[in-house]
């Protein structure tokens, strides 16, 4: 198995300037240095939608595929809302308010003013605002590619899972995409919710994977 640092985390360098297509070529390098064929994992709106995005790129080298909770909402309300936080997530990085960029994502995933205090005064948070970046890559520049994905030409075996206690628009979201997959199997984790659990994930991957 391996856990890699994407394009501005961890040991990995920014190499700006960013773009999609780039983060597809890293994960091509990346399987062609393994032997040239891979299984994918991918959660949520960075790391799943670029998966499927690689998957449909990558064709054969994907050797099978698993996501898990694509944030993707059609409700209306919920649309005009994820236009204005891309909105002002990409200002405030242009005006480098990483702290600023970095309260209004976790506000957006249902965290707390007081919570967010109190984040602020952890270590956690140092290391939140370095990153701040990313968050343009993934919950902007890679989250606005997923309506244009053709799931159909997705041909690897694939495993779409959400949290039975996570917000009913992630089941729904997994369902039409499963459905629009020809090789995918749906799946719903009791009791896990999008911060899913290790233990309940990793027995489920190796099991589909194998």
């Amino acid at each position: 198995m391996v856990c890699y640092d994407r394009r501005g985390r961890g040991d990995s360098g920014e190499a700006r300037p960013y773009s999609v297509e780039k983060e597809i070529d890293d994960l091509e390098a990346l399987i062609d240095a393994l032997g040239g064929s891979a299984y994918l994992y991918g959660h949520s709106s960075g790391g799943g939608v670029l998966a499927l995005l690689a998957a449909q790129k990558l064709g054969v080298k994907v050797a099978g595929l698993a996501v898990y909770e694509i944030p993707y909402n059609r409700d209306p309300t919920a649309l005009e809302a994820s236009e204005e936080y891309r909105r002002r997530v990409r200002q405030l990085l242009a005006e480098d308010k990483r702290g600023d960029a970095v309260s209004l994502f976790v506000k957006s995933v249902g965290v707390t003013d007081k919570q967010i205090e109190a984040m602020q005064r952890l270590p956690l948070w140092k290391s939140l605002t370095a990153m701040a970046p990313t968050l343009e890559y993934d919950t902007v520049e890679i989250m606005e590619r997923y309506p244009t994905i053709d799931a159909r030409t997705i041909d690897a075996p694939t495993l779409v899972m959400f949290g039975a206690a996570s917000p009913a628009f992630m089941a729904a979201t997994a369902h039409e995409l499963s459905q629009a997959m020809p090789n995918a199997t749906l799946r719903s984790l009791e009791c896990q919710s999008h911060d899913v659990k290790p233990g309940v994930l990793a027995p489920t991957l190796e099991a589909f994977f194998k």
